[in-house]
């Protein structure tokens, strides 16, 4: 009887705890749900908003050539954006959405006695940077797959998160910003590089683009300060974040 009993029990604990882990998701996913609205879809929209701006959709794997053509350094003054990255010879960068690895392994020979985590949550692009590291023989670049909510990054290890021209497609900028804020250190920063939403001369969709009053609302809201407004990029902006006090 005392094992029927005991066991009886076992399963009840276990039972009722599944419920709870249950119940505790359903929660967050309500709370996550309630920092977001939702409405009709722009083209190349997801029909979700946040702080009033609609989400883009992720640029799909099959683009991938278009981060890689042989206009981009001219374009963008990609060079010119990776020389005034200030980061320590033994820092820890996070390139996040870093696609192919345009940016990943220019940023590398910045940090020799450091690292770089080139986050991805697409498994056709995290299969391009793997093999893109094997063929440069890379050896302080990690591939991570991260997810929509999270990058995947130990708490407390990066000196800079970069994102180029990936914060308007987060689907969840709420739950990333805590994500990377966790991950930053101490005086960690957060550098955007993002088309300027305020000039309508940059030949990008509408979504794809963001104003400096925009991103600061949001990372402000988040717990981030502007601390650098760089204008020397043709097209896009060059803003980098700290962790407010």
């Amino acid at each position: 009887m005392k094992r029927i009993i005991t066991s009886a029990l076992i399963i009840l604990f276990f039972f009722c705890q599944q419920c709870f882990i249950f119940q505790k998701a359903i929660a967050q996913k309500n709370n996550s749900d309630s920092l977001y609205t939702y409405g009709a879809a722009s083209p190349g929209g997801t029909g979700k908003f946040y702080m009033g701006r609609e989400i883009a959709h992720v640029m799909g794997a099959s683009n991938a050539a278009w981060l890689d053509r042989s206009s981009r350094p001219q374009e963008e003054h990609t060079q010119l954006a990776i020389d005034k990255i200030e980061v320590p010879e033994n820092g820890v960068i996070a390139d996040i959405g870093a696609g192919t690895g345009y940016y990943t392994f220019k940023l590398a020979p910045k940090v020799p006695q450091g690292k770089v985590y080139a986050v991805e949550i697409q498994d056709e692009m995290i299969t391009a940077l793997k093999e893109r590291k094997k063929k440069l023989n890379v050896t302080n670049v990690e591939v991570i797959k991260g997810s929509t909510t999270s990058v995947n990054v130990p708490e407390n290890s990066i000196d800079l998160a970069i994102m180029v021209d990936v914060y308007h497609e987060l689907e969840y900028p709420v739950e990333m910003l805590t994500s990377i804020k966790k991950s930053l250190k101490k005086d960690g920063k957060i550098l955007l590089i993002e088309y300027k939403g305020e000039d309508p001369a940059v030949a990008i969709r509408p979504l794809h683009k963001t104003t400096v009053e925009q991103l600061n609302k949001e990372l402000s809201a988040n717990g981030f300060k502007l601390t650098y407004e760089g204008k020397f990029m043709p097209i896009q902006h060059f803003l980098v974040y700290k962790k407010e006090d």
